[in-house]
């Protein structure tokens, strides 16, 4: 069982940023792919950005390339979205995601969420 606790979430001005942070427990956190997906009311869930468990491997989303970028710290169990030139449209919960994917057995796992609120 992994727990994924984020943090760093809050009220920022449009073109501001913000830098939020996943922290998991347990001792093999370099063996989770990690993610991030988010929320806004009314809306579906949508990825936003992966990192492979070395941290050799990113990908994001087409509306946040360019401005968001996906990091991890192994030694620190922690996983980091920075987010920079915020959009209103950015405003939504962050959700840490951690996948470990194994012959036998997919597993998956959800932060709370923290809320990310982009002010005109």
């Amino acid at each position: 069982q992994v727990q994924l606790v984020e943090s760093g979430g809050g009220l920022v001005q449009t073109g501001g940023s913000l830098r939020l942070s996943c922290a998991a427990s347990g001792r093999t956190f370099s063996r989770y792919a990690m993610a991030w997906f988010r929320q806004a009311p009314g809306k579906e869930r949508e990825f936003v950005a992966r990192i492979t468990g070395s941290g050799g491997s990113t990908y994001s989303a087409d509306s946040v390339k360019g401005r968001f970028t996906i990091s991890r710290d192994n030694a620190k169990n922690t996983v980091y979205l920075q987010m920079n030139n915020l959009k209103p449209e950015d405003t939504a919960v962050y959700y840490c995601h951690a996948t470990l994917r194994l012959v036998t057995k997919t597993y998956e796992y959800w932060g709370q969420g923290t809320q990310v609120t982009v002010s005109s």
